[in-house]
C-alpha cells in the first residue's frame, strides 16, 4: 500500500515537472522594425576619439584631479555637437554636472538620458597603447573610457545631434544627464535629480549605464541577450576588528587578533547569505529560462523544486550567477602588526558586499554578526548605500527601451536583470519606478574584462551602434 502511494506521488510529481516545462515556452520579444538607420559613423567615432583624449580621471582626494582636463572636454562639446547647443537648453550644476534639456512638441513627463564623462585611474606601463590617445588600429579604438561611459555620453549626443540636423523633434522633453564624478560616487547625479525634484519633474523613463548585448552568460542560452537592469545592489564595506595587549610573538596566546579574524573570515565565506529567486532575477530566469536547452529549461519551469540544484551550483562556482542570487561578501583588505614578532595591539579587515534587494544594510550587519559569534570582533559598515528602487517593466518606457534594444541588435533576446555593481542612476529611484540601466553595446567577455581593467578598447562598430540605439530610442521620446 505505501508503494502505491509513493508511487502515485512520483507519478503525479513528475507529470507536473514535465507539464510545466512542456508549456515553458518564449514569451513574445518586441516587435523588430527593418528600417535602416543611417547617419555619420566616421564622424561618430571621431568625436569619441576628441572625449578620450580628455584626461577626466576622478579620484577621491579631488586633488589629484586635473580640473582643467575636465574644463577642456566642456569646452569640445559646443563644436562636436552644435545642433544639440543650438536646440537645448544647457545648464552647468554643482560638481560638474551638466544638464541639456530638449524641448518637446507637447507637454508630458520627459526621457532621461544619462552617462557619465569621468574615467578611472590607469598605470600607463601595463598598456599596449597610450589610454588618451584614442588610437586606431584594426578597427578599434584603444582609450581609457571608450567603454565606460564615454561611448554612451558621445552616442546620446551624437545621437541628438543628428535628429536635429534632420529636423526632428521630441514628442516630450527629453533631458540629457551627464556627471563628472561616478566613480568616486560624486554629488553631480544627487544634484541633478535635486533639480528635478525642486523643478516637480516626474520622468516617464531614465536610461543609463548597466547591462549589454552579451553571450553565453546564461546557463543553455546560444542566443544574445541583451540585458536591460531594473534594479541594482547596494554595497557595504564592512570593518571586522579585533584588539589585544599586543606583546612579543615568542608566547603568544591561543589566538592572535590575525588568527580571530581568520576565522571570522572563514565562518562568513563558509556560510554564504540566503539565495533570493524574486523581483528581477524571477523575471530574467523567467524570460531567458524558456531558451535554454531542455535540462535547463526543466530546471527554471520548476524552481519550486529544482532551486536548491541553482542555489548549490551558485555557491559552489561563484562568479556573475551567485552574485545574482544573493549578497555576495568579498574579503579585500586585512592589517595587523607593522613587525613580524610583535602581537599585533589592534588587527582589521574590510569586506565589500554587495547587497540584493531582499537585504538591507542593517540586515547583513546582523547576519555578519551572528555568522562570525564572536563578541571580540567588532563588525561595523564604513561605507554604505542601501539596494536600489526596482524599475516596473509595465510601462511605456520599459517598451521604449527593449523594442530600441531589439531592433538595434537583432535576433538579440531582450530580458530585465539585476545590475550586481553601482550606478550614478540608483539616485534617480527616489523620484522614479522606472529607470533602466543599459550600456548600448554588445561586448564580448574580454572586452568587459578591460572595464576599469588595462587597454580598455571599443571596436569601431560598436561605437555606430550606441548611436543606432539612441537615436531608435528618441525617435520613441
Amino acid at each position: 500500500m505505501l508503494l502505491y502511494i509513493l508511487l502515485s506521488v512520483f507519478v503525479i510529481f513528475a507529470a507536473v515537472v514535465a507539464i510545466r516545462t512542456l508549456t515553458f515556452k518564449p514569451k513574445a520579444q518586441p516587435a523588430v522594425s527593418r528600417e535602416e538607420v543611417t547617419f555619420d559613423r566616421d564622424g561618430a567615432v571621431q568625436a569619441l576619439a576628441e572625449l578620450v583624449r580628455c584626461r577626466t580621471v576622478s579620484h577621491e582626494d579631488h586633488a589629484m584631479e586635473d580640473d582643467a582636463e575636465f574644463e577642456k572636454l566642456i569646452a569640445k562639446l559646443p563644436k562636436l555637437y552644435p545642433n544639440v547647443f543650438e536646440a537645448c537648453r544647457f545648464q552647468q550644476l554643482p560638481d560638474r554636472a551638466l544638464l541639456f534639456q530638449w524641448p518637446g512638441r507637447t507637454a508630458g513627463d520627459p526621457a532621461v538620458l544619462m552617462a557619465h564623462y569621468d574615467v578611472v585611474p590607469v598605470n600607463e606601463d601595463n598598456w599596449e597603447k597610450p589610454p588618451f590617445e584614442a588610437i586606431i588600429e584594426d578597427g578599434v579604438m584603444w582609450g581609457r573610457g571608450t567603454l565606460d561611459t564615454k561611448v554612451t555620453f558621445n552616442g546620446v549626443l551624437f545621437a541628438a545631434n543628428h535628429l536635429i540636423g534632420q529636423g526632428f523633434r521630441p514628442e516630450h522633453d527629453v533631458y540629457f544627464a551627464f556627471s563628472g564624478g561616478e566613480e568616486v560616487s560624486g554629488r553631480g547625479a544627487p544634484n541633478i535629480v535635486d533639480w528635478f525634484e525642486k523643478q516637480g519633474i516626474t520622468p516617464a523613463m531614465v536610461v543609463d549605464e548597466g547591462g549589454a548585448v552579451v553571450e553565453h552568460v546564461f546557463p543553455g542560452v546560444r542566443q544574445p541577450c541583451g540585458l536591460i537592469g531594473i534594479a541594482e545592489k547596494g554595497m557595504m564595506n564592512a570593518s571586522f576588528r579585533c584588539v589585544s595587549a599586543g606583546g612579543h610573538a615568542s608566547a603568544p596566546k591561543p589566538h592572535t587578533p590575525v588568527g580571530i579574524l581568520a576565522r571570522a573570515c572563514t565562518r562568513v565565506e563558509g556560510r554564504p547569505f540566503k539565495a533570493h529567486i524574486e523581483g528581477p532575477v524571477a523575471l530574467m530566469f523567467d524570460t531567458l529560462g524558456r531558451y535554454s536547452t531542455p535540462l535547463y529549461r526543466m530546471i527554471f519551469a520548476n524552481l519550486w523544486c529544482f532551486g536548491w540544484v541553482l542555489d548549490s551550483l551558485a555557491k559552489s562556482s561563484g562568479g556573475e550567477m551567485n552574485a545574482l542570487l544573493r549578497t555576495t561578501v568579498a574579503f579585500t583588505q586585512m592589517d595587523g602588526s607593522a613587525a613580524a614578532n610583535v602581537i599585533p595591539p589592534e588587527a582589521r579587515m574590510v569586506a565589500n558586499l554587495r547587497l540584493n534587494p531582499s537585504d538591507s544594510v542593517a540586515s547583513a550587519l546582523e547576519f555578519l554578526r551572528k555568522t562570525v559569534d564572536d563578541g571580540s570582533v567588532e563588525i561595523r559598515a564604513l561605507v554604505s548605500s542601501e539596494p536600489s528602487r526596482v524599475s516596473t517593466t509595465r510601462c511605456p518606457g520599459w517598451e521604449k527601451v527593449s523594442s530600441a534594444v531589439a531592433q538595434t541588435w537583432q535576433g538579440t533576446i531582450v530580458a530585465p536583470y539585476l545590475m550586481v555593481q553601482c550606478s550614478d542612476s540608483r539616485h534617480w529611484g527616489r523620484i522614479s519606478d522606472k529607470v533602466y540601466r543599459f550600456s548600448a553595446m554588445d561586448l564580448t567577455a574580454a572586452e568587459r574584462a578591460t572595464i576599469h581593467g588595462n587597454n580598455e578598447r571599443i571596436r569601431l562598430e560598436t561605437i555606430g551602434k550606441a548611436v543606432e540605439f539612441y537615436i531608435r530610442l528618441m525617435g520613441k521620446c
